[in-house]
């Protein structure tokens, strides 16, 4: 029987590892990955509402912006007007 011929551009339905021309080396790029990247998965309402990172990380900075701001304290009074 012989071998069918492929093309460059074709998928074959099966692969052999003698048919890559390096050898793969595992966790190549696992340092990397794991210093810059930090995947959360949103639901899928809160998808809709920040359609792209850059939507969600401009909501997350304000958020984190509100919180840092102080407000002074206010006192209040009582109903015999009496200041706690």
């Amino acid at each position: 029987m012989k071998k069918a011929k492929h093309t460059a551009d074709e998928l074959r339905a099966e692969y052999k590892l003698s048919d890559f021309k390096t050898k793969g080396v595992r966790g190549k790029h696992l340092k990397r990955y794991r210093a810059g990247t930090n995947l959360v998965l949103l639901a899928p309402d809160v998808a809709r509402a920040f359609p792209t990172d850059k939507a969600v990380n401009d909501a997350l900075s304000g958020l984190i912006r509100a919180g840092k701001r102080t407000t002074s304290p206010v006192s209040r009074s009582i109903s015999n007007g009496r200041k706690r």
